[in-house]
C-alpha cells in the first residue's frame, strides 16, 4: 500500500477541527499529521511535519488564511494549499488563486467533496466547486493588449496558448490530445514547452496565469465545471 497522504488541518473552531480531522483519518489514504487555530501555528507545525496538503480556513485569529497562504507557500512549496471556507465568495476565491492557492471548498460542501478536493490538489490538480469555476469562466475576457502585457506570454505559439488554456480549464492530456487532434505524448511535449517558457512548475501556477491574462475562455465553446 502506498503512503498516505499528510495532512494539516488549520481551523480555529476545535469541535469541527476534530470532526474533519475523525473524518480524514476514517479514510485509508489520509493521514492528519498536525493541526492549528490559526495562520501562524499552521506555519510553524507545516514546517516541522511537512505535510501533502495543508487543509487552511480563512478566518482564523491572529493571521488569517489568507495572510498565512503566501507564507506557507513560500516556506513549504511541496506542499498544496486547499482553502475549506464558510465564504461562498468570487472575491476570496480569486485571492486564494492568485496567493497560490490550489483549491477553494465550501464548509457547507464538505464530506464527499473535500475528499475529493484533497485527493485532487494531492495529484496536482486544481479544485474548485463547480458554481466557482462557471463563475471564473464567464468573467469578461480582457482585450489582447491587455493579456499580452507579460513578456512570457508573447514567446508562447498560437497552439501553446490553446494548450495552456485547455489545462487551465482543467482537460487532462488525453482530453487535450483528441479535441486537438494530437498524440498524447505531444501534448504532453508542449505542457512541458509551455511551463519552461512561463518558469511555472505547476499546474496550479498555470491555472493563476491563464487566469490573470484572460485565457479562460474556452475556444471549444465548453464550459468545462
Amino acid at each position: 500500500m502506498s503512503q498516505p497522504i499528510r495532512i494539516v488541518v488549520a481551523d480555529d473552531h476545535a469541535v469541527l477541527r476534530a470532526g474533519l480531522m475523525a473524518l480524514l483519518n476514517d479514510e485509508p489514504d489520509m493521514l492528519v499529521v498536525g493541526e492549528a487555530n490559526d495562520g501562524d501555528e499552521c506555519l510553524r507545525v507545516a514546517k516541522t511535519v511537512q505535510p501533502d496538503v495543508i487543509l487552511l480556513d480563512i478566518n482564523m485569529p491572529g493571521v488569517n488564511g489568507l495572510e498565512a497562504l503566501p507564507a506557507l507557500r513560500r516556506a513549504l512549496p511541496q506542499s498544496r494549499v486547499l482553502v475549506l471556507t464558510m465564504h461562498d465568495d468570487e472575491t476570496y476565491l480569486r485571492q486564494v488563486l492568485a496567493a497560490g492557492g490550489s483549491g477553494y471548498v465550501l464548509k457547507q460542501a464538505a464530506d464527499k467533496e473535500l475528499l475529493s478536493a484533497i485527493r485532487t490538489v494531492y495529484s496536482g490538480g486544481t479544485f474548485l466547486h463547480p458554481a466557482h469555476a462557471q463563475a471564473l469562466l464567464t468573467q469578461p475576457v480582457p482585450e489582447p493588449a491587455q493579456s499580452s502585457q507579460d513578456p512570457r506570454l508573447a514567446q508562447l505559439s498560437e497552439r501553446e496558448v490553446e494548450v495552456l488554456r485547455l489545462i487551465a480549464l482543467g482537460y487532462s492530456n488525453k482530453e487535450i490530445a483528441e479535441m486537438l487532434y494530437l498524440s498524447v505524448k505531444t501534448v504532453e511535449t508542449y505542457k512541458a514547452r509551455v511551463m519552461e517558457k512561463l518558469e511555472l512548475t505547476t499546474r496550479a501556477a498555470l491555472v493563476r496565469f491563464a487566469l490573470q491574462h484572460g485565457l479562460m475562455d474556452d475556444p471549444q465553446g465548453n464550459r468545462r465545471t
